[in-house]
């Protein structure tokens, strides 16, 4: 690995400071010199074998996404310029409480199945782990970009109760425990939970604040998918900040929306309920990406009750028509939990993937327009695609708002996530254009952050949220993981109508050191690697 050292760059480190003129040098994946232009004007410049005009460019950390779904798509996919593109470096996974790691065989074919529209099937991945500490072993084998783990409470419920509606015994419990902790153990970085999800929803508070506190003794961090989104969101949000607290446990709060129209202009209640947790001495942080519209499966939608025994029982409901009635008076009047307590309004739901070709046609269309296509009813149309699609439909939801998005990220608690799902015909753009977006046109345009402290947002702050002593700040000694962007003109390139489109202004990406994203093309260097979690010292 050969010496670079990047000249008259203006580095904004992820401190929040302001920015400052500086030769950056790096050497073996790390900075190992700074010479601001004070220093150096009357002084020898530094020399390397490489040197990189930055002049115009902001030499900044590399971007941490806090919610990705890269589980799959980081063994798959070598290139993974998604996510490079944008400037990220290290990427969370484990999100919403399933993944892939701790299972068994009987585990894992049930996990690959509810999560077929977050990853796809899986047939192209060679599943030789079944331990966290495996998989983070199998990532050390080389990938795009970095990436930290949290145990999914979801996948090892699944591993110890099964996925009915029932609490757990004290011994499934204890077993739970042992798995929670092995996983930390192993690297991990925490826990997550998906509480609108299979089978993680029929979990009690009670099971998941034992499981916070074993997070708590190894130093990590419980995430949590909350219960609702909408009708009640702020009980849900509410209950989780009390959990955390009783377990003594770090908070994160991921994908922290308000949305559905129950919501609308609401943030500052959210916000109000955080900064009084925040003033009584909880350890509270929240990820949100920069647009309005959700995503998720479309079999997410369908109520609690409908899920329990896993997908195979999904599907034998919905094929029953007395069940599917019931399933659908849920969903259109009721309002499901998975809909978040709000009536499901089809205009709304937007068809993004399909894991059947055949059933391309509906993407890009909302249910209700596919319905008027076929002149049937939504429900019909959306229990055909569940059933043909066997439950690995993804959709976007366009149930959010803008004056809450804009509230939410200017809180002192907030970092950046993508929750970025990669496959499907349609994806939501924020897979591939969440942290440009942000420097673009929340920095640039509307001038809702300030530069250095929206690059803190998504660098140094996420950082010391997964304890990482060498990341996410540009300083002597730290990780060579580094982005330089044109603040002039970086922007998102991708759209609703064209999600796949690249970033425009992010000319250089650096992991460990080496060019990722060189002269804004991806080149062939796989230099991420398992971020495990630090040890509690002392």
């Amino acid at each position: 690995m050969e010496a670079l050292v990047v000249r008259d760059a203006d580095v904004v480190d992820g401190t929040g400071a302001d920015s400052y003129r500086a030769d950056v040098v790096v050497d073996g994946g790390r900075i190992v010199s700074i010479v601001k232009e004070a220093a150096a004007a009357g002084c020898q410049r530094p020399r390397a074998v490489r040197e990189l005009d930055a002049e115009g460019l902001v030499l900044s950390p590399g971007f941490i996404d806090m919610h990705a779904h890269s589980d799959l798509a980081l063994l798959r996919d070598p290139d993974h310029g998604a996510k490079a593109a944008q400037g990220v470096t290290l990427e969370v996974l484990g999100q919403d409480g399933l993944s892939y790691a701790p299972v068994d065989d009987r585990t894992l074919d049930g996990v690959r199945r509810s999560v077929a529209g977050w990853n796809g099937p899986g047939d192209d991945v060679d599943f030789d782990w079944r331990s966290v500490g495996e998989y983070l072993d199998r990532l050390d084998r080389g990938i795009a970009v970095n990436a930290a783990y949290l145990v999914p409470h979801g996948t090892v419920r699944a591993l110890v109760v099964g996925w009915d509606d029932r609490e757990a015994t004290p011994r499934e419990l204890d077993r739970m425990r042992r798995l929670v902790a092995e996983g930390l153990e192993q690297g991990a970085v925490g826990l997550s939970s998906g509480l609108t999800y299979t089978p993680g929803r029929y979990a009690g508070n009670a099971e998941l604040t034992e499981l916070c506190r074993v997070v708590a003794s190894y130093g990590g961090y419980y995430c949590p998918h909350h219960r609702s989104y909408g009708a009640g969101a702020l009980e849900a949000y509410a209950e989780t900040v009390g959990l955390a607290r009783r377990a003594g446990c770090a908070l994160h709060l991921a994908h922290a929306t308000m949305n559905f129209g129950v919501n609308e202009g609401r943030a500052p209640e959210l916000l109000a309920l955080l900064d009084e947790a925040l003033a009584a001495g909880a350890d509270i942080t929240l990820d949100t990406y920069p647009y309005t519209a959700g995503c998720t499966t479309l079999a997410a939608l369908l109520p609690g009750w409908a899920g329990e025994g896993g997908p195979g029982e999904i599907l034998r409901r919905l094929a029953d028509e007395a069940t599917a009635e019931r399933i659908r008076h849920d969903l259109e009047e009721a309002g499901s939990d998975g809909c978040h307590g709000v009536p499901v309004d089809w205009d709304t739901v937007e068809v993004s993937g399909v894991g059947s070709a055949a059933l391309e046609a509906y993407v890009g269309r909302t249910v209700r327009e596919s319905a008027a296509l076929r002149g049937e009813t939504p429900w019909t149309t959306a229990r055909r695609l569940l059933v043909e699609d066997r439950l690995a439909t993804t959709v976007l939801q366009h149930v959010g708002h803008e004056e809450n998005v804009r509230a939410l990220m200017c809180h002192r608690a907030h970092t950046g996530g993508s929750d970025g799902i990669l496959r499907g015909a349609k994806p939501h753009p924020r897979a591939y254009g969440t942290f440009p977006r942000y420097l673009g046109r929340y920095v640039r345009e509307l001038g809702v952050l300030s530069l250095e402290s929206c690059v803190a947002h998504l660098t140094g702050r996420p950082a010391a949220r997964l304890r990482l002593p060498d990341r996410g700040l540009v300083r002597e000694g730290y990780r060579a993981d580094l982005v330089l962007f044109d603040p002039r003109t970086v922007a998102a390139g991708s759209t609703h109508d064209a999600p796949r489109t690249p970033p425009t202004g992010i000319p250089y990406v650096l992991v460990d050191g080496r060019f990722v994203i060189e002269d804004g093309r991806r080149t062939d260097v796989l230099a991420g690697r398992a971020v495990r979690r630090t040890p509690v010292s002392g």
